[in-house]
């Protein structure tokens, strides 16, 4: 999850310096960002499809496999289309590594110790969000960008452990509707680019697509997905909490490193530093959270992470003009919070499916976690493009940080509308794996 997180993130600061050395334009260079998050978002729909019919062992396997020929071809790239390439592979590659984080937990574990098992894979998103960056300057102030391309190859060494102690599980096997995954694909695909291009025109052809989606799997024999899947009251209600804890969440990894860009002045790499504290307390505290959710309840979780992001961002709205070793100690609050949240919503998430649908079911809450981060983070950047001319938060005094402390202030509103709306009616329907009954599974 580490390295994974890491390679998601760590071009975004050399892309300048790539863009130069290939010469090419700005469009072309920002294809680099654009492809893998396309490919990935669509990986994760058909790897967490495939979970349910063959073995985790063998995806796994097949996954690591494209990604190392990815980050060769790229590591030897002398054009830009070399870089395009190992990208994509890349990224297809890499998309099996949040299916397996979330299906490990439910098929290894039982429900009373899965929130353990989840504790560690989000520590392991914390800090590869926090330490993209740091090691990304590290690699490129000693080497070139292209041995960017050699750290995810360090998964692959991995891969025998894996084949040791993953079970050799017996395929279902069975057609796979890969009309209707063909169509799901495209419309992911068209909605990411149409929210990184801002297009509307692709934003339409995305919605034509799913409709198409729709039609087919309502007339296919064996769908790519079958929709009583979101007549599970408790799945459904999940997965838009899902979209709202990661669209607020994503402000931290996004917001933060602008904040300190043009407000404290920083420098990447001390921006990058400035982050690795608060990925260290989690990485420390992350699996404790995963025993709170087992011993406490995933409700009782919940409610600690709203309010330590609660705490987060009405810190930063109020000091959002603060020395960075302050914002350094508030995101501490934020990052375990959101480390929580996650930790919680999936405990809760997988407690609603029955097994032979938690591969598909937590395979598209990982797609929309996924694009709802893409889509949050296009809101952010048009609202700092607009800027703030006054503070709605009076108790503001940081002139110059006006937009950054509207926006922390506005997230503290929605967290607070959610947590009500949570405790009063959401936690009925978001049924403890614990608590969760053989008859309704079987009955679902």
């Amino acid at each position: 999850m580490v390295i994974s997180v890491m390679n998601a993130t760590m071009f975004n600061i050399v892309l300048p310096q790539m863009k130069e050395e290939l010469g090419i334009s700005v469009t072309q260079v920002s294809w680099v960002f654009s492809f893998y998050t396309l490919f990935y978002a669509v990986g994760v729909a058909i790897f967490g499809k495939l979970a349910d019919k063959y073995s985790l062992k063998s995806l796994l396997t097949f996954g690591l496999a494209v990604l190392a020929l990815g980050s060769l071809i790229g590591l030897s790239a002398q054009a830009f289309w070399m870089v395009i390439v190992g990208r994509i592979l890349q990224a297809a590659g890499a998309s099996i590594i949040p299916v397996m984080a979330m299906l490990i937990p439910i098929r290894y574990f039982p429900p009373e110790n899965r929130g353990r098992a989840l504790g560690i894979s989000a520590t392991g998103l914390a800090l590869g969000n926090a330490v993209g960056p740091v090691v990304s300057a590290l690699v490129v102030g000693a080497f070139h960008w292209r041995w960017l391309f050699a750290i995810p190859l360090l998964m692959v060494f991995m891969l025998p452990f894996y084949r040791k102690y993953l079970t050799d599980e017996q395929p279902k096997g069975g057609r796979v509707d890969w009309l209707g995954g063909s169509l799901l694909a495209a419309s992911i695909a068209s909605c990411v680019l149409a929210v990184t291009q801002s297009s509307w025109g692709l934003g339409a052809g995305s919605a034509l697509l799913l409709v198409c989606f729709i039609l087919r799997v309502r007339t296919a024999a064996d769908p790519f997905i079958r929709l009583d899947l979101f007549r599970n009251k408790g799945y459904t209600l999940g997965l838009i909490t899902a979209v709202i804890v990661m669209s607020i969440g994503f402000s931290l990894p996004y917001l933060t490193p602008q904040l300190l860009a043009d407000v404290q002045q920083l420098s990447p790499a001390w921006i990058g530093f400035t982050m690795v504290p608060a990925a260290l307390v989690t990485a420390i505290l992350g699996k404790q959270g995963g025993k709170l959710a087992d011993t406490r309840g995933n409700s009782f979780l919940f409610t600690a992470a709203s309010l330590l992001l609660l705490l987060c961002f009405a810190l930063l709205a109020l000091f959002t003009g603060a020395p960075a070793l302050l914002i350094a100690c508030f995101l501490i609050f934020g990052t375990l919070g959101q480390a929580f949240m996650q930790i919680a919503l999936s405990n809760s998430i997988s407690g609603t499916l029955p097994r032979e649908r938690a591969g598909v079911g937590m395979g598209l809450l990982s797609m929309i976690n996924f694009l709802s981060g893409t889509v949050s983070t296009l809101v952010y950047s048009k609202v700092l493009d607009h800027g703030a001319g006054t503070a709605w938060n009076p108790f503001n005094s940081f002139t110059g940080t006006f937009v950054f402390s509207n926006i922390y202030l506005i997230l503290f509103a929605l967290y607070v509308v959610l947590l009500v709306i949570y405790r009063l009616y959401l936690k009925r329907h978001l049924i403890a794996p614990g608590q969760m009954k053989e008859g309704a599974l079987s009955r679902f």
